[in-house]
């Protein structure tokens, strides 16, 4: 029963997400907030609420391997595998705005998370048991730079826009708007539940460690919205969309889900967490470089991609 449940688990969060955007969106309509406004909080923040139903979730109940591995897990999946098969599927163009600003903000923030651990900045003392720390601190720190960047998204956007661009979004009735809205975060929250219940039980009876489950079966779970959007968006060759989608995500779950998840409940953090991070900054370079060098991800590159994540899902399970 308790892979009936991880299922149940990751239909609700997709699901409960799915609603909470629908009702959020045609909330903020009916409010007159700008639609290019809606596309970058209520929509960036529904496609990211699995991970944060997840993480939060894991924090308050003490499940500290599970809460850092499920943002890191999500991250690398994000970038090797969403990116992989996009790119394979149809070769992804960079806009010039992703390359000189959000790229490179998502390596850097990750290097900021990786000082944050490991005790160089506000918070996160060396205990000596081999952990390192995400303190209260280090997770409003990190909550502080969300809002920076959500203010410089939405002021850019606003600045660039036009009257006809960006995707219109359904109008509901009020009613029908704010019943989305509550079912979609019921979803959430007991998804979020069960998810974490059940992949700490499978952990527990076949030894594995919650990271090794965060970072493969959860991560994949969670990932499964920007998988969906971005393979949909590479097929109709919206490709700033694909590409767009998978580094806003990974900011969003940095600085604003372990913000959330540190903020709450201090978290402990492994060494094997912090190689983790080591990794996905070295990965981000290498993708980085791949879309900078020709401004497209190629369809080989994008092979390389699902390769590299291949060698990396080998060496989680055999550490």
């Amino acid at each position: 029963m308790v892979y009936v449940f991880l299922v149940l688990g990751f239909v609700l969060l997709i699901k409960g997400a799915d609603f909470f955007v629908d009702g959020s969106s045609s909330a903020a309509k009916l409010l007159k907030i700008p639609t290019i406004i809606i596309g970058l909080t209520v929509v960036a923040f529904g496609t990211s609420m699995p991970e944060a139903s997840v993480s939060v979730t894991a924090a308050l109940k003490g499940q500290n391997g599970l809460a850092v591995s499920n943002v890191l897990g999500s991250n690398i999946f994000n970038l090797l595998i969403v990116l992989g098969f996009s790119s394979v599927i149809r070769p992804l163009k960079a806009s010039p705005t992703v390359l000189k600003k959000e790229f490179p903000f998502s390596i850097l923030i990750t290097a900021v998370l990786a000082l944050l651990c490991t005790g160089l900045s506000f918070g996160g003392l060396f205990d000596g048991t081999g952990s390192f720390h995400l303190n209260r601190i280090d997770g409003l720190a990190l909550l502080v730079l969300f809002l920076v960047f959500l203010v410089s998204q939405v002021r850019g956007a606003l600045k660039a826009r036009t009257d006809e661009s960006g995707e219109d979004y359904e109008t509901m009735s009020p009613l029908k708007s704010v019943l989305l809205v509550l079912v979609g975060l019921a979803g959430i929250i007991l998804g979020g539940d069960l998810v974490v219940d059940s992949a700490c039980e499978i952990a527990l009876q076949y030894g594995l460690s919650q990271s090794f489950i965060g970072l493969t079966i959860v991560a994949m779970g969670t990932s499964l919205p920007e998988l969906v959007t971005s393979m949909v968006a590479a097929q109709k060759g919206e490709n700033d969309l694909a590409l767009g989608n998978v580094v806003g995500s990974n900011i969003f779950n940095i600085l604003l889900i372990l913000g959330m998840s540190a903020a709450i409940s201090p978290i402990t953090v492994d060494g094997e967490a912090i190689f983790d991070m080591l990794l996905l900054i070295v990965m981000s370079g290498i993708a980085y470089v791949f879309t900078r060098s020709k401004g497209v991800l190629s369809k080989k590159e994008g092979f390389v991609f699902l390769l590299m994540y291949a060698i990396y899902f080998v060496y989680i399970y055999l550490r």
